[in-house]
């Protein structure tokens, strides 16, 4: 498993790993696309051989970072994977001076939930009807300490 920052010739895969496991609020072509127009976003890919079966992103400005999303292929859930993505996010966002680092996470999503928990992410509030099917979203929040590495 490797894990590399994404690049232009990934986004069809990647916009297919995305509607593969998403029926609603999927990032679309377009959107993985305009992520290379902004200097402040990282995007990154887990790959087994030549498949790309994981991706993360985060936009880091000033001294937050907004994690994007984080998404495994469902046959490769539970292995660690979404866990290293996030461990090697959080890592961009520190190396780029943020000391916060902020996520949403769907309510029903507890699985997501553990590993940021895991990560060190703690709930700092909720959203009501944030998606568009009407679920609410938890807010979560890592405090980076100064010199800390992920």
């Amino acid at each position: 498993m490797q894990i590399r920052e994404w690049q232009f010739k990934d986004i069809l895969a990647l916009s297919e790993l995305e509607s593969s496991c998403f029926t609603s609020d999927a990032w679309s072509y377009r959107t993985f696309a305009a992520c290379f127009e902004n200097p402040a976003f990282c995007g990154v890919v887990a790959e087994d051989g030549d498949e790309i079966v994981g991706y993360g992103g985060i936009t880091a400005a000033a001294d937050s970072a907004d994690v994007e999303n984080v998404l495994v292929a469902e046959r490769f859930r539970r292995c660690g994977i979404g866990t290293k993505l996030l461990k090697k996010l959080i890592s961009v966002a520190r190396s780029k001076g943020a000391k916060d680092i902020f996520l949403e996470v769907r309510v029903s999503n507890a699985a997501a939930m553990a590993m940021y928990l895991k990560c060190g992410f703690v709930g700092v509030y909720a959203r009501k009807k944030y998606y568009s099917d009407g679920e609410d979203c938890l807010v979560m929040k890592l405090a980076c300490k100064e010199g800390e590495r992920a």
